[in-house]
C-alpha cells in the first residue's frame, strides 16, 4: 500500500512538472492597452488671413449615462475663407483635465480624425498631419469654406482603423468618439 501511494504522488509531480514545463513565453497575455476616457472634443478654427476664431465643442461628463452631450459652436463661419483647425480631446473626469491628445498623437499609427459633411455644408476639410506611416492622423488640418450654407459637420476618432483608407466607410476600427456640429457658413 506504501508503494502504490508514493507511485501515484510520483505521477502527480511528473504531470505537473509536464505542465507546467512546457509552458512557452509566446502563451503570456498581450498587455491590454485601455482605451481612453475622453469626455471632450473641442476643435479650433482660427482664420489663416486673420479673423474671428470658432470653437466647436462637445463635453459629455457622463460617458454612456443618461444626459446627451453639451455641443456648442462659438460663431459662424467667413465665406471663401481658409481656416487651420486642431483638436484636442481631454477626459474632465480627472484634476486637472488629462489631454488625450497626447496619446493619441502618440499612437498616430492606430487612430484617425474623418471630418464628413451633411446637410448643404459647403467646406471640405484637407492637408492633415500625418502619421508616422506616411497616412493621414488629423489632429491639424485645413478647413475651407465656399459659399454661404449650413449644415453638419461631423468628426470622428476611430481607434486602429485600416490605413490607408478611402475615407469613413472603408476605414473600420472602433469610434473612440464621435460628435455632430450644426455650423453655419455667411
Amino acid at each position: 500500500m506504501k508503494k502504490f501511494k508514493i507511485s501515484i504522488l510520483t505521477a502527480i509531480a511528473i504531470t505537473g512538472t509536464l505542465f507546467t514545463g512546457c509552458s512557452s513565453d509566446d502563451d503570456a497575455p498581450a498587455p491590454v492597452n485601455e482605451e481612453e476616457v475622453i469626455t471632450t472634443l473641442a476643435v479650433t478654427l482660427t482664420p489663416a488671413a486673420g479673423g474671428a476664431t470658432v470653437t466647436l465643442r462637445s463635453r459629455d461628463l457622463d460617458g454612456d449615462g443618461p444626459d446627451a452631450p453639451v455641443i456648442t459652436v462659438t460663431g459662424n463661419l467667413v465665406a471663401s475663407t481658409t481656416y487651420n483647425g486642431s483638436v484636442i480631446l481631454l477626459n474632465e473626469t480627472e484634476t486637472p483635465a488629462e489631454n488625450i491628445t497626447t496619446e493619441v498623437e502618440e499612437e498616430d499609427d492606430e487612430h484617425q480624425f474623418f471630418f464628413t459633411t451633411g446637410g448643404n455644408l459647403n467646406v471640405t476639410t484637407a492637408n492633415f498631419n500625418l502619421d508616422g506611416n506616411g497616412n493621414i492622423l488629423g489632429t491639424t488640418f485645413d478647413v475651407t469654406t465656399g459659399a454661404a450654407s449650413a449644415g453638419s459637420y461631423t468628426i470622428t476618432l476611430r481607434h486602429e482603423p485600416t490605413k490607408p483608407n478611402t475615407g469613413l466607410a472603408d476605414a473600420g476600427g472602433e469610434t473612440d468618439i464621435s460628435a455632430t456640429f450644426q455650423v453655419t457658413v455667411q
